[in-house]
């Protein structure tokens, strides 16, 4: 299954199961990530890391290993 790193520039992609345990998958959940909810990967950075997104209205930077976590449709 296709993970929110695997994501364009410009794309949109729905959330379909988070991966990980515990204080990571918290984590990620707490930022409003859930299952369900619509990403838009605004930018990236020139190295790829971090990853710029908008989600439930608002932007958010994540690094590339939490976004591997991220399954989405």
């Amino acid at each position: 299954m296709k993970t929110l790193r695997d994501v364009k520039c410009g794309e949109t992609a729905v959330v379909a199961k988070l991966q990980g345990e515990g204080a990571l998958k918290r984590r990620i959940m707490d930022m409003g990530i859930t299952k369900d909810v619509e990403i838009f990967v605004r930018k990236m950075a020139p190295l790829g890391d971090p990853i710029e997104i908008t989600v439930r209205g608002y932007e958010l930077s994540i690094r590339k290993s939490e976004a591997e976590n991220i399954l989405v449709k």
